[in-house]
């Protein structure tokens, strides 16, 4: 039987505004979380935790027998193998706990595929929503990219590495390079609020090394919105969904990206880990 999705994004925008309003109440006094350290500059608050777990209990109730993978507990796998759930409880925990905005990210997966999705920006409240072949919606409003061309005009977002975020020998050369003749360079702080925000025009362009559950919605969102979205090196997602190695952007700072970052030694899929 073929699966509604304009019903199933319904179920996904009310769970993802009920961890909204939860979130929320430990956002108002974030001088005061409790944060556990999972590694260096890699943060946990009590708020990750119980918003995945409402999450879980809310799409378990409706969809008992389809898998779910989050950022904060093993992943769950289901009767049926070709749905997943894939969570972000809180997208930019650092950004959270120091009283910045953050964002919930609820991507449905069938097989190989990003099939719907919602992301939430409560302290903004901007629900951002896509069902693939249908668009791009923030608040009900119909999204695309920005259709700047211009270099100089160019609003490019990124993270910086970590300790616990690896990236390639010569990043911030590169960044460098990126940043010379461009309007601007921004880090967001949520993967993927950054590629939201270039499904609405925020941004032109946003380029990373993370994973797919941090930006499955986010690219759903890029690509219904007009935008490109591959790896550093032009390749489609049997690459960067397994890399986490990505570019999501209009048609032309996609090609200035690609230009800037292809001298980055190219990983196969080989040596990527599938998600």
């Amino acid at each position: 039987m073929a699966e509604n999705y304009n019903v199933i994004l319904a179920d996904m925008v009310a769970v993802a505004r009920e961890a909204g309003a939860l979130t929320l109440e430990h956002f108002k006094r974030f001088r005061d979380i409790e944060i556990g350290i999972k590694g260096p500059a890699d943060f946990v608050s009590d708020a990750d935790k119980q918003s995945e777990q409402l999450i879980r209990k809310f799409l378990f109730a409706r969809y008992p027998d389809w898998s779910f993978t989050g950022e904060e507990f093993p992943p769950v796998d289901g009767a049926d193998r070709e749905y997943r759930w894939l969570v972000d409880p809180i997208d930019g925990t650092t950004n959270f706990i120091n009283g910045q905005h953050y964002t919930i990210s609820i991507a449905l997966r069938r097989g190989n595929q990003t099939v719907c999705g919602a992301l939430y920006n409560p302290v903004a409240d901007e629900m951002f929503t896509a069902v693939r072949g249908q668009g791009a919606f923030l608040n009900g409003e119909r999204l695309e990219v920005s259709d700047r061309t211009d270099i100089g005009l160019m609003a490019i977002g990124t993270s910086l590495p970590t300790s616990t975020r690896s990236t390639y020998p010569g990043f911030y050369d590169r960044l460098a390079r990126i940043t010379e003749p461009v309007g601007g360079v921004r880090t967001v702080g949520s993967s993927a609020n950054s590629c939201a925000y270039v499904a609405c025009g925020r941004l032109t362009g946003y380029y990373e090394q993370s994973g797919l559950v941090d930006w499955a919605v986010g690219v759903l969102l890029v690509e219904e919105a007009g935008g490109i979205v591959t790896d550093w090196w032009g390749r489609g997602p049997e690459f960067y969904e397994k890399t986490g190695i990505v570019i999501v952007a209009n048609r032309a700072t996609h090609a200035y990206l690609i230009e800037q970052l292809r001298d980055a030694p190219m990983i196969d899929d080989k040596h990527a880990k599938a998600i």
